[in-house]
């Protein structure tokens, strides 16, 4: 049986943290947490359970997922944030492909908790990410906030059965506030880049946004808050792009 590291990055997620790391017990050879620094218990509830904690301030959401695979110990990787879980099917499917992996990448499905309610339409499922994978062929990239696992060649990406459950946000507040830090980060990252705005995209993109969560993607089936997810995936793209315009006004 191939052995198998999952790897975590955290910053006060004292209330998440041991929930992840007991829900992949029956899969990881080695749990590495790679901590910026937690003024809470998180630290101490991670090594409570058995994982490896090490720390670093925090480089950006790219730049501290790479470091912290490079930290583990095994070729296959399992990347998880701190405020996932494994649902019981999915941790069965891994253990499964842990007896003879047949691919070099794994993707699975992702499940949003919102607000005490399980989101399953809409652009936020199934959210499909590539989480589990061969070390050497992959690595992450994409742009901060919004990271995602790169693969450096042409392989064949099998699905996983089951979900890894989301507990996002536990009210409508901190999904404002972390819309606020999230638009900023993104907007600082496309202007590094060069990316310029224009009347159109801070018009019409969050438009589009609503209108492919709500309506085409089906969110309104579940219920208010589906509505509530479409307005502020929309507003989260206002921002990002209107941010990205004051940021090249106030540079000439």
């Amino acid at each position: 049986m191939e052995k198998l590291s999952v790897v975590i990055i955290s910053f006060n997620e004292e209330n998440n943290i041991g929930r992840c790391i007991d829900s992949v017990k029956d899969v990881a050879d080695e749990v590495i947490v790679l901590d910026s620094y937690s003024t809470d218990r998180t630290v101490a509830v991670a090594e409570s359970r058995g994982a490896i904690v090490r720390h670093q301030a925090f480089l950006g959401y790219i730049e501290q997922n790479n470091l912290a695979v490079s930290m583990a110990s095994n070729e296959y990787i399992l990347n998880l944030d701190a405020d996932e879980a494994l649902h019981p099917v999915l941790a069965d499917s891994i253990r499964k492909a842990k007896e003879n992996f047949t691919s070099k990448a794994y993707k699975m499905n992702r499940c949003t908790n919102y607000c005490g309610k399980y989101i399953r339409h809409g652009s936020w499922y199934p959210d499909t990410k590539l989480r589990l994978y061969d070390r050497k062929i992959a690595e992450w990239g994409g742009l901060n906030p919004h990271n995602r696992l790169v693969l450096r060649e042409e392989v064949e990406v099998a699905h996983l059965k089951g979900d890894i459950l989301h507990y996002s946000y536990n009210s409508i507040s901190e999904h404002v506030a972390q819309n606020n830090r999230f638009s900023t980060i993104s907007a600082e990252s496309l202007y590094s880049r060069g990316k310029k705005p224009s009347l159109f995209k801070i018009l019409v993109n969050p438009i589009w946004a609503f209108v492919l969560s709500y309506l085409l993607r089906a969110g309104f089936l579940d219920g208010i808050y589906g509505f509530v997810i479409a307005i502020q995936i929309a507003h989260l793209t206002f921002l990002k792009y209107a941010k990205l315009y004051q940021l090249h006004k106030s540079s000439k």
